[in-house]
């Protein structure tokens, strides 16, 4: 059964994108950490992120590094953090989360932004991304 992030993927399900190759894909997290909180994923629907073969785990990692770039432009903060959880979601995923205090790492919180409020830094971030 495809994973809610290949049924993205797929259009299936709508998403606040904020960048797109041809092989991944950067949407905002809906249950955010932190306001601007993205998830990077490989298009290709792989469980672990170390079961990607080396092209694809390092096309991924490239992504979200070019993804933080945009994300830090957008969001202030002082520094874009990097976190591999892969137990919620059974398709492999890099979150970035910006960073101002040690807190703004703490998965046990969530928070829920305006829908307004998603699409404006969604855009935001692709303007920048597609520079």
């Amino acid at each position: 059964m495809p994973s809610i992030f290949s049924k993205i993927v797929a259009g299936e399900i709508p998403c606040y994108k904020v960048a797109e190759s041809d092989s991944c894909l950067a949407f905002l997290d809906i249950n955010p950490i932190v306001k601007g909180h993205v998830l990077c994923i490989p298009k290709q629907e792989v469980d672990y992120i170390f079961d990607l073969d080396d092209a694809a785990y390092t096309d991924l990692q490239l992504f979200a590094k070019r993804v933080a770039k945009a994300l830090a432009e957008v969001v202030p903060c002082k520094k874009v953090g990097v976190a591999v959880q892969g137990l919620d979601v059974p398709h492999a995923h890099i979150h970035l989360l910006p960073l101002n205090s040690p807190e703004d790492m703490d998965f046990r919180h969530h928070q829920q932004l305006p829908a307004e409020e998603m699409q404006h830094l969604a855009t935001s971030i692709q303007s920048v991304y597609n520079k």
